[in-house]
Parts: structure tokens; C-alpha cells; sequence
């Protein structure tokens, strides 16, 4: 477990689904006191949604950082963050159910959440995900994560773990790789596929997001990034 090392640890933590539902995977990344990585963990979690996989990265980051550590967490997830500090506690007036009467999905994770956030300070910080020169530990746990879903094992530093490969064309190296052993028919179907401009944010297969106006291609289950048509 992390302990007080530092005045407050800034750590990042990400969730990734191949499919949504899909191959799984979920990480979380501290820094030093110059934001530079220092320790990381990532796991798979078979097949799970993008909710679930979010959920779960936040769970373990909370349960790796001693709870007297003042904690700053970067997420890329406006569901997971808002889950946990503004739909909650009306979820738990109301018996874990929503405003429209129906059950609060993903209820138990998101009161083991509850629980570990109990006495603590958390800041939590809303970092937008694939930006140029975007937030740095974001990246890094959105890479982790897509490699344990890809992969399904378990890595990290304390695991002496290569870092997650740097991300190339919207998705991770480990992800290339296994395209370019893929069967060939996906990728000579991906490449007759249109072209065109998002209207909206979204969520590609490969796990990562998209904002309006980038552009995406149709794939097997859906829309997303146009390197990715052959997943």
C-alpha cells in the first residue's frame, strides 16, 4: 500500500472495454512530486463494460493508497467521477435507486467506492482522455488499461512491468500488433469503410474516446477511430 511518502499523491486511473461490453481491463498510476510516473498497477477483468472497468480502476487505486494520503485523482470518465460524488448520495436516499425508480447499476462497486472514500480527501479532477499534449498520467493509465484488456494479465511496477506502450493511431502498440497478425479479410473490409467527422464525443471498440469533430470510421460495433475498423 502507498503511504504517506508525499504531502498528497496526484494519481490517474482509467478503465478500458473492447467492445462494451468486452475484453476488460483497469489501471491506475501515482506520480512523484514532479508528476512523473512512479507506480502503476493494471489487471483484466475478462468481459465487463466501459462503466465497470472505470469503477473498478478507481476501487483499486482507493485501495492502494493509504487512507490517511491526501489523494488527487485525474479520471477521464465523467460517469465513474460523477457516480461517486454527485449521484450518490441521492442514490442512497432513495434506497440505490435512480430518479427514475430503477436500480442503481453497478451498485456494489460503487459502494465498496463509497466505503474506502469515507474519511479521506479526494480531489477529484475531470482530465479530457487522447488530447495533444494532454495530461500525462491520464495517458499513462488509459495505455495500461487497454493493454490488460487486450492481454488479460496483470502488470505493474511492482511486477517489474515494461510501461504500457506509447499509443500509435488511436490505440496502444499491443493492440497493433495483434491486428497485423489478424485475419485478413477484417482489415480489407476496414479499408472500403467511409471516412467522416464525429458529431458528438464518443467511445471507440478499442476502448479509447473520440471528440466531436475528429474523425471515425465504422467498425464491427459501431463508430471509432479509422485505425481501428479492423477490431
Amino acid at each position: 500500500m502507498i503511504g504517506r511518502m508525499l504531502e498528497r499523491v496526484v494519481a490517474a486511473c482509467d478503465g478500458a472495454s473492447k467492445g462494451n461490453p468486452g475484453p476488460a481491463g483497469w489501471a491506475w498510476v501515482v506520480a512523484d512530486d514532479t508528476e512523473n510516473p512512479t507506480r502503476w498497477e493494471a489487471g483484466p477483468l475478462g468481459t465487463a463494460t466501459n462503466n465497470v472497468a472505470e469503477l473498478t480502476a478507481l476501487e483499486r487505486l482507493l485501495s492502494a493508497v493509504a487512507a490517511d494520503v491526501p489523494l488527487e485523482i485525474r479520471m477521464d470518465s465523467q460517469y465513474a467521477m460523477k457516480a461517486v460524488t454527485t449521484w450518490l448520495p441521492g442514490w442512497k436516499r432513495k434506497g440505490w435507486k435512480t430518479a427514475a425508480g430503477k436500480p442503481v447499476a453497478n451498485q456494489e462497486l460503487v459502494e465498496r467506492i463509497d466505503t474506502l472514500l469515507e474519511g479521506r480527501s479526494v480531489e477529484f479532477r475531470y482530465v479530457p482522455a487522447h488530447q495533444v499534449d494532454g495530461d500525462r498520467l491520464n495517458d499513462f493509465a488509459d495505455r495500461a488499461a487497454s493493454q490488460a484488456a487486450v492481454v488479460q494479465e496483470a502488470a505493474g511496477s511492482d511486477l517489474g512491468s515494461p510501461e504500457p506502450p506509447v499509443a500509435s493511431g488511436g490505440k496502444t502498440a499491443t493492440v497493433v500488433r495483434k491486428e497485423q497478425g489478424g485475419a485478413k479479410s477484417a482489415s480489407g473490409t476496414a479499408s472500403s469503410s467511409r471516412t467522416l467527422k464525429a458529431k458528438f464525443p464518443g467511445r471507440c471498440v478499442c476502448g479509447r474516446s473520440y471528440g466531436a469533430g475528429e474523425s471515425i470510421s465504422k467498425n464491427s460495433q459501431g463508430w471509432g477511430h479509422p485505425d481501428c475498423r479492423a477490431l
